[in-house]
């Protein structure tokens, strides 16, 4: 319990903070209204990307569906899609950056293979290959 008492701490303090620090610094650098564009474009920008990669990765599913595969590589970028989403709604730099980032494939690739891993090794599969899991008998 206590790790996720971190992750809270860390999302509802230390990020806003860390947000406004940047926001001020990136005023007295540009201007306040400069800076208040700037956030508009990126999200403006950041909601056009949103769009296109959801209905991307959205038409991926349908046609995994219809091959009656899993779409499992689809659930977990729309997942992340719809997180960047949430990241570009809130306003500040450093969470507009994680999310153009988690909107960019090849690094959606990278966290999809953290993330699968951290799930088998939890579900206490211990290799992930081809066509089938193999399961830890311990």
């Amino acid at each position: 319990m206590e790790p996720m008492v971190g992750v809270l701490v860390l999302l509802f303090f230390i990020v806003p903070l860390a947000e406004l620090y940047v926001i001020i610094q990136v005023g007295q650098a540009f201007g306040a209204l400069n800076t208040i564009a700037l956030l508009i474009v990126i999200s403006v920008a950041g909601g056009w990307l949103v769009k296109r990669e959801g209905l991307s990765v959205w038409r991926r599913f349908q046609r995994q569906v219809e091959a009656a595969s899993v779409p499992g590589k689809e659930i977990a970028d729309g997942v992340m899609i719809l997180f960047a989403g949430a990241l570009l709604m809130t306003p500040g730099f450093l969470t507009d950056v994680l999310a153009v980032a988690l909107l960019l494939p090849p690094v959606r690739a990278v966290v999809r293979g953290v993330l699968m891993k951290q799930a088998a090794r939890r579900a206490g599969i211990f290799r992930i290959g081809g066509s089938r899991a193999e399961r830890f008998r311990g």
